[in-house]
């Protein structure tokens, strides 16, 4: 919208010009207030085609000015908030009452322009209330447009609303704690703690006391269930928590109570358990090191993430967003990815799924050059990638274990790497790799190998 009319309300008198400064030579016409009350008179009299609402004002903050106005008139254009301290709290209550976007401070120069563009090509498109984004979803909701990834969000969003204990399968790195904050930002939880912990990073012995506190010196010292009363407690690979662990939480989740370990004091569990597991667990006849009972307990609602590779449609517009997210994060150059690259990375396997992708995208700014990145870029990049996958299994020391287990770890390795080229086709893998489908099951199975669902294919 050329020659829009932008009002800056924030009370620092630095940060007001300076955004005026920056989006006045971009051609907008722009207005400033120092607090509500010369925003109020700026909103009536000169009707802005978007505001950039700081939240935090002495006085009137900036979610209250924005309910005022939305419980007023209704919010007649974009209005976008700024703040130094963003909470997913308080995005969701800024989201409920209309707001478009949010934009951290420091101000990133690209993401303010980026910003203030998409929220005025919003406003031309159709009503404010029509055209706004969801701002939790900016914050928190898993980025994509394919059909399996808004089915998941759909999924996601029936669910939060319940306090069932959900268990979130897939592969690592497929984004499985992306749709666990989600759910929590989503639901009547939002406003309590979110806690995470690693299964494998728990033992046999420190465990227990981990997930339920533990008495020391007469006084209970709070555990991870305590830590997220009244929120949601997020598990990380819930099939790698040792036995004792498992016991103890299958204990709290039966009983709704807890006692610390080495503490005759009982605690109401006010907790949601969502966890992530491997494909699979969820199979009830062979949960693997899951107890079926605790399974049982995770599992009320299941969703399963797909690895990265069977939604490949969403990698330009994941590339896209990893490159804004991560330059106004850590002030990188702002790099654009070429029709070609995006187009060779739409047929990556991407073995870490979204991980992978990420850690692409960021080594690719850190190195710098043209402002557009080339196919010849990234086949630089993956063939670093590469190196790096060959250098960890020498770091095996392969050289030092016996040959029949040498050649195993070097077998699993290579039919683990040659199953993803084959998108998880047992079929193809064998064509592939020049073995009757017959034995290479056998030998699949013999070293280990999980060939999942895909296995019958063809």
């Amino acid at each position: 919208m050329s020659n829009a009319n932008v009002l800056v309300v924030d009370d620092e008198s630095d940060i007001r010009g300076l955004i005026q400064e920056i989006l006045t030579e971009e051609g907008y016409n722009v207005s400033t207030a120092a607090d509500a009350s010369e925003a109020r008179s700026s909103w009536h009299r000169q009707d802005p085609d978007l505001v950039l609402l700081d939240i935090w004002m002495p006085e009137t903050d900036g979610i209250t000015l924005l309910r005022e106005w939305s419980a007023g008139e209704g919010l007649h254009c974009p209005v976008v908030m700024m703040s130094g301290h963003g909470t997913v709290e308080t995005a969701v209550e800024a989201t409920r009452l209309g707001a478009f976007d949010f934009i951290e401070k420091p101000l990133s120069l690209a993401k303010l322009l980026r910003t203030v563009e998409r929220a005025l090509q919003a406003q031309d498109n159709g009503p404010a209330g029509k055209a706004v984004r969801k701002l939790v979803t900016g914050f928190v909701a898993p980025v994509g447009k394919s059909a399996a990834m808004r089915d998941l969000r759909e999924d996601a969003k029936r669910s939060a609303p319940h306090n069932a204990n959900v268990l979130i399968t897939g592969e690592a790195g497929s984004g499985r704690e992306a749709f666990a904050r989600y759910m929590h930002s989503l639901s009547h939880r939002s406003r309590g703690p979110y806690v995470a912990v690693v299964g494998a990073a728990l033992t046999e012995e420190s465990g227990p006391a981990i997930l339920l506190g533990y008495n020391k010196d007469g006084k209970v010292v709070p555990g991870k269930l305590a830590a997220a009363d009244g929120g949601t407690l997020y598990i990380n690979g819930v099939d790698d928590l040792p036995k004792t662990a498992q016991k103890a939480l299958l204990a709290a989740l039966e009983a709704q109570a807890y006692t610390p370990v080495d503490s005759k004091q009982e605690f109401p569990l006010d907790v949601r358990v969502i966890s992530a597991a491997q494909p699979g667990v969820e199979n009830r006849d062979n949960p693997g090191n899951l107890r079926r009972d605790l399974l049982s307990q995770l599992s009320v609602i299941t969703m399963h993430v797909p690895p990265l590779r069977l939604y490949s449609e969403d990698v330009p517009e994941l590339l896209n967003y990893y490159s804004d997210k991560l330059s106004d994060e850590e002030r990188l150059p702002i790099r654009k990815f070429s029709v070609a690259a995006q187009n060779r990375l739409r047929g990556y396997p991407w073995p870490g799924n979204i991980r992978d992708l990420r850690n692409l995208v960021h080594r690719l700014l850190i190195k710098g050059g043209h402002e557009v990145i080339g196919l010849e870029d990234v086949e630089d990049a993956l063939s670093e990638s590469v190196v790096t996958e060959q250098a960890a299994l020498v770091k095996q020391d392969v050289l030092a274990l016996p040959l029949r287990e040498a050649r195993e770890e070097f077998e699993r390795a290579y039919l683990k790497k040659q199953l993803i080229l084959c998108g998880g086709k047992v079929g193809k893998l064998a064509t592939r790799v020049g073995m009757e489908r017959t034995h290479l099951y056998r030998k699949l199975r013999s070293l280990g190998v999980d060939f999942g669902t895909g296995s019958t294919d063809d």
